[in-house]
C-alpha cells in the first residue's frame, strides 16, 4: 500500500500504479480547488469569452437575472 502525500493514509496500489501519490479524498479535493478557477463566459453581450475567476464579475454577466 502507498500512503498519501496530502494525509498519509494508505491508499489503492492501483492508484499508485498510474501515477497518483494522493488518495481519492484528497485527490477530489485538489481536483475541486482547481476547478474553481477554470469558468468561462461572456462578460457583457456580444463580448469575447474570457476566463473570469472573480464570482462577483460571474454574477454580473447576466443582468436580467432577478436572483
Amino acid at each position: 500500500m502507498a500512503n498519501c502525500i496530502r494525509c498519509n493514509k494508505p491508499y489503492s496500489p492501483a492508484r499508485a500504479s498510474l501515477g497518483i501519490r494522493t488518495c481519492l479524498v484528497c485527490g477530489e479535493s485538489a481536483a475541486s480547488d482547481a476547478r474553481m478557477g477554470w469558468c468561462v463566459a461572456q462578460e457583457y453581450n456580444k463580448g469575447a469569452y474570457q476566463l473570469i475567476t472573480d464570482p462577483a464579475t460571474l454574477k454580473q454577466t447576466n443582468p436580467k437575472r432577478t436572483t
